[in-house]
């Protein structure tokens, strides 16, 4: 499964950004999809996830700011960032979670600037 992001960039706080994941197989074949985030000196962490059956999942975080959704005939899932904040500052990532085997895309930075 090969994972490509894009629509990172930088945007000041308050700002939206939306980010795409375009997986290289059908979507609904993945068991979860999910973005994760690292910031430097920082573990990576869950942000949003969405499972194949369309139930989502949010970091505290992120809550009432991200939403996760996904496009079965694109085979991309999004994250809607709205409401951004400088500590939202990081590489996200989008990963697959196929059977027992984790896929992760190459990431992408977005950075929110006070």
């Amino acid at each position: 499964v090969q994972l490509v992001e894009s629509g990172g960039g930088l945007v000041q706080a308050g700002g939206s950004l939306r980010l795409s994941c375009v997986a290289s197989v059908s979507i609904f074949s993945i068991n979860v999809m999910g973005w994760y985030r690292q910031a430097p000196g920082k573990q990576r962490e869950l942000v949003a996830s969405i499972t194949g059956g369309g139930s989502t999942n949010y970091a505290d975080s992120v809550k009432g700011r991200f939403t996760i959704s996904r496009d079965i005939a694109k085979n991309t899932v999004y994250l809607q960032m709205n409401s951004l904040k400088p500590e939202d500052t990081a590489v996200y990532l989008c990963n697959a979670y196929v059977y027992v085997v984790d896929y992760w895309g190459q990431g992408t930075q977005v950075t929110v600037s006070s």
